[in-house]
């Protein structure tokens, strides 16, 4: 089969570890493949990725061979598949506009951005770069905050007729008008804020789910997280963090079979500690009361590193996105947002999620039009079908 050309937004650790990740698992065997949710899907399996485009704003990046820019400073996650060929695709420089935070120009070199001297493309230029290239999927991997940046690219893929997949939380995916746009131009999105593998959120939604089924009445909860590589160094700046609270909250609402007052649910990054690199700790605190009014508490932590963690839920994203543009179908992929994101336009637990991804992959779920209209901030039936 032909590979799938996609596009990236931010030569970061999360396209360090996606793009580390196509090549290690070239002439794996399938049966014994560690760290996949699905080896095959539409007969792509994960080294079917190809980038042909990728753009940032950092000059240790731009101009540089990705397979080398993704080693680059000030990317710090593990790196466990360091002999890549060269790829032949220059890292072009990107459109900065609020892609950047000022108070990183604070730090070390080797801690942060470090902004290129190069012209910044139009968005004309970005989009005969995606239709040069044959660019089929857009991935966004811009800094939390990146709001002005994130509906630059959202243009492009429009313009340039991609998938786009949001993996940040700027709403766009489950923005109405953003959503009806890719709707009538028939152009499948996945988004908002990629959900990891095993980390922070879908822990704490099994958890509150249980909570839910077990018939436990969650009353107060927090989840607190600290990491070292330049996304916390970026969410250092409060203002940049609104959209990725609201985020990463609703996830967690959404399955509670009562929605919590606000006082009484706490969940957002914590601190920036520059020595645990790309390792991501989290805690997370659940108070309830079980049978007899008796009160019980959990607590839990959680050690990941963070950027592997959601590769291998983008190396899906890519492929459902790519299974959509093959079946003629556009907007929002809301089966895959589901499964794959914290925030997508229709919240449904993990499980249902999971059963309708595994629809959508298998082509039980025709078009968008079959999945109803079910925000469940205010927690519905887990069992409800759809």
């Amino acid at each position: 089969m032909n590979k799938i050309k996609i596009a990236i937004i931010g030569v970061g650790n999360c396209a360090s570890s996606l793009i580390q990740g196509i090549h290690y698992y070239r002439g794996a065997n399938p049966r014994n493949a560690i760290g996949l949710m699905h080896w095959d899907i539409g007969g792509y399996s994960p080294c079917d990725i190809e980038v042909v485009v990728a753009f940032d704003i950092d000059k240790r990046k731009v101009g540089v061979d990705v397979h080398e820019a993704i080693f680059s400073a000030p990317n710090c996650t593990t790196v466990f598949c360091s002999e890549l060929p060269k790829s032949g695709i220059a890292v072009r420089m990107g459109k900065a506009l609020d892609g950047f935070s000022e108070h990183m120009k604070n730090y070390d070199e080797k801690r942060t951005f470090v902004l290129a001297n190069e012209p910044e493309p139009t968005e004309e230029e970005v989009v005969r770069a995606l239709k040069k290239s044959g660019t089929e999927v857009l991935m966004n991997y811009l800094p939390v905050g990146s709001e002005e940046a994130s509906r630059f690219y959202a243009e492009c893929a429009l313009e340039a007729g991609v998938a786009f997949v949001n993996n940040i939380p700027v709403f766009i995916a489950s923005d109405p008008v953003w959503a009806k746009r890719f709707e009538e131009k028939n152009i499948p999105i996945i988004g908002d804020d990629i959900k990891a593998q095993l980390g922070a959120t879908i822990t704490h939604r099994t958890l509150t789910d249980l909570f839910a089924k077990r018939g436990v009445k969650l009353e107060r909860t927090y989840q607190l997280n600290t990491g070292g590589n330049t996304d916390f160094l970026n969410m250092l700046n409060r203002s940049r963090l609104a959209s990725k609270k609201k985020s990463k909250t609703e996830a967690v609402q959404a399955v509670a079979a009562e929605r919590m007052d606000d006082e009484n649910i706490h969940i957002g990054p914590s601190d920036y500690v520059p020595w645990q690199n790309d390792n991501k700790l989290c805690f997370i605190r659940m108070e309830g009361k079980l049978f007899g009014n008796v009160p019980m508490n959990i607590e839990l932590r959680l050690s990941v590193e963070d950027s592997p963690n959601s590769a291998g839920v983008a190396i899906d994203s890519i492929r459902c996105a790519k299974l959509a543009l093959s079946r003629g179908l556009g907007g929002v992929l809301h089966a895959p947002s589901a499964y794959f994101c914290k925030h997508p336009p229709l919240q449904f637990t993990d499980d249902k999620a999971f059963q309708m991804t595994e629809q959508f992959i298998n082509g039980n779920i025709g078009d968008n039009n079959e999945v109803p209209d079910y925000r469940s901030r205010q927690r519905q039936s887990a069992t409800a079908e759809v």
